[in-house]
């Protein structure tokens, strides 16, 4: 395994628990813990957006331009990522099943869509 793999693997690991952890402690009303997780929630993006900084640093690979395409990807990662938290949002915690079903099979073409649209169609 190469160093920037293994480096990529555990601070991926680091900073997803992190976050989730942070995001259970905010949004679960019975912990009583909002502050300290949006706290911890945010400690946990600073660790994945570090991971991808050493990880590049590593490969030798140049810094991510930002470009119309770079933010128009993001953009779309991000619309199908909350379509498909909607969905199962409606389907586990609300009991709408054919809406939150929908909504959420909506959301994984959206992010689907990401690979033609990142790597294109040959």
């Amino acid at each position: 395994m190469k160093k920037s793999t293994f480096a990529a693997m555990i601070m991926g690991t680091v900073g997803g628990i992190l976050f989730a952890i942070g995001m259970c402690m905010a949004l679960v009303a019975e912990w009583n813990a909002f502050k300290p997780g949006v706290i911890m929630g945010a400690i946990g993006i600073v660790v994945l957006l570090a991971m991808v900084f050493v990880w590049r640093k590593l490969e030798r690979k140049e810094p991510i331009k930002l470009s119309g395409k770079v933010i128009g990807a993001v953009f779309i990662g991000i619309i199908g990522a909350l379509l498909l938290g909607v969905g199962m949002c409606l389907t586990m915690v609300w009991s709408h099943m054919i809406a939150g079903i929908l909504i959420g099979i909506a959301g994984i073409i959206v992010i689907l869509c990401l690979i033609p649209f990142i790597k294109g169609l040959k």
